[in-house]
């Protein structure tokens, strides 16, 4: 029997646990250690108790009660951020994935989503009426930290971000207090949630704008072995220059897996992908693809019409949960020349170092970049393309040369980077690399409106946000 650890009130813990509509887990209790354990198998911790609220109203109990016992409070949604923020040493997790409901709107083209939804519920309800909100690569990614850090995806390139598809949040404060946050209620609270993080409260509900997508779109990967990579990557970066909004292209280094779409000979070797999706008419997707497919016969052609949620799934497989993780990010300026070989030249040593380490390179421009960067506190629009160093391992190997893999990548492609990092992609690097995330002007502002809302920085297991001085 595992000796359940005290908190600070007995007594309060008694009364919380009275009056919460959802279970309140100790260690020891059943479904304790899954409520504890977040995608990234390297973040091991145990906190004091596990809040599973089932409403807003056990969300404020549970607020109120870490904030007046001082517990550290980690916020879980769907628990796959990199960095292990929805767990917490001794402290208080409020476990959000009982609140899973999406209720959409075909009329509106809209849809309210709960704080603990996943891409996963978000896109089987919508798809339901051929609609579909712009959101993430991993259909287990809870909608929550993916919409307040911004939200690149499939569909970013012709409707924007996740964020910027929001038209409200439901939220609870640092001093417990319930309120919606849009462009006519604390319009200031509703800039900073979009791109912003965590930092401003605990969002119960997010209300998106819909589109017209799908049900089956044009999307999947072209596979070719890793020596075509120095000559695609270069045909790469003139086609997608020549491409509309409506195609939102990634290229992808991985080690082909063992599965039956990949030909004996070719699984286990490194290879280069380039993954798309096309928010248009197949036909006409098909046309602007066909470029790609002239340049050189890919080994694995997987372009073709498919249903938009396989598409949203079909990198599911490389993300299993538990697997040990650590990244590095950052906005690249161009894939000039320079940064392709420096790219190409740590992406060689993947296949050696781990079948699971993977390199994205995600194109960003169109609509993404037609919002001004003042609209939002996600402000790096500018930037054409976001690198994603994914370094991935098992649990019996060590991690060391896994995560000097990522650290040295990133150093050496900094000279060819904007000096910032995606918020969503970032591990836990300190308060320097929060800042540079975010840039002085948006940091600053930041810190102000975290001044006024949580004073105290309650909300401080995130990509963390000072209050101002």
């Amino acid at each position: 029997m595992i000796e359940r650890r005290p908190v600070q009130n007995d007594g309060a813990t008694r009364a919380l646990r009275s009056d919460l509509r959802g279970p309140v887990l100790f260690p020891g209790d059943a479904g304790y250690d899954d409520g504890r354990r977040v995608w990234n198998g390297m973040i091991d911790r145990r906190p004091a108790l596990i809040v599973r609220a089932m409403d807003p109203g056990d969300v404020v109990k549970a607020v109120n009660f870490a904030r007046d016992q001082e517990l550290p409070l980690a916020v879980r949604g769907g628990g796959h951020n990199v960095a292990g923020f929805g767990t917490c040493d001794d402290g208080l997790v409020l476990d959000l994935s009982l609140m899973r409901g999406v209720e959409v709107s075909p009329a509106a083209r809209t849809a309210r989503v709960a704080g603990g939804a996943t891409l996963a519920d978000v896109d089987a309800a919508t798809q339901a009426h051929g609609l579909a909100t712009p959101g993430g690569l991993v259909s287990a990614t809870g909608v929550g930290g993916l919409t307040l850090g911004g939200g690149i995806g499939w569909l970013m390139r012709k409707h924007g971000l996740t964020c910027d598809n929001l038209l409200w949040v439901d939220l609870v404060t640092a001093g417990g207090k319930a309120i919606t946050a849009s462009a006519t209620e604390h319009p200031d609270l509703f800039w900073a949630v979009r791109g912003g993080g965590g930092n401003f409260g605990v969002v119960t509900s997010f209300k998106y704008r819909l589109y017209q997508v799908g049900p089956v779109v044009l999307g999947g990967a072209l596979f070719h072995p890793i020596a075509k990579a120095p000559a695609l990557l270069r045909f790469y970066r003139d086609w997608a220059q020549t491409l509309p909004d409506e195609l939102t292209t990634m290229v992808a280094f991985l080690t082909a897996p063992p599965e039956p779409f990949v030909p004996d000979h070719l699984q286990g070797t490194p290879m280069v992908a380039v993954a798309l999706c096309y928010a248009g008419p197949v036909e006409a997707g098909q046309a602007l693809v066909r470029p790609l497919r002239e340049f050189a016969e890919p080994a694995i052609d997987l372009i073709g019409p498919l249903p938009y949620t396989a598409l949203q799934s079909m990198f599911d497989a490389t993300a299993p949960h538990g697997i040990h993780a650590y990244w590095k990010t950052a906005y690249l300026n161009d894939l000039g020349d320079a940064v392709i070989d420096t790219a190409l030249e740590h992406v060689s040593r993947t296949s050696a170092l781990s079948p699971f380490a993977v390199v994205h390179i995600h194109q960003v421009g169109g609509a993404v970049g037609r919002v001004d960067k003042d609209e939002t506190a996600f402000t790096h629009r500018s930037e054409p393309y976001i690198l994603n160093i994914v370094g991935l391992w098992m649990a019996q190997e060590e991690p060391a040369s896994h995560i000097a893999w990522a650290r040295t990548f990133s150093e050496d492609v900094r000279p060819f980077s904007a000096g910032a990092e995606y918020v969503n992609f970032l591990a836990d690097e300190g308060k320097d690399r929060v800042k540079a995330a975010y840039g002085p002007g948006t940091y600053e502002r930041l810190a102000g409106l975290k001044k006024r809302y949580d004073p105290d920085n309650l909300f401080r297991l995130n990509q963390n946000i000072l209050p101002a001085a």
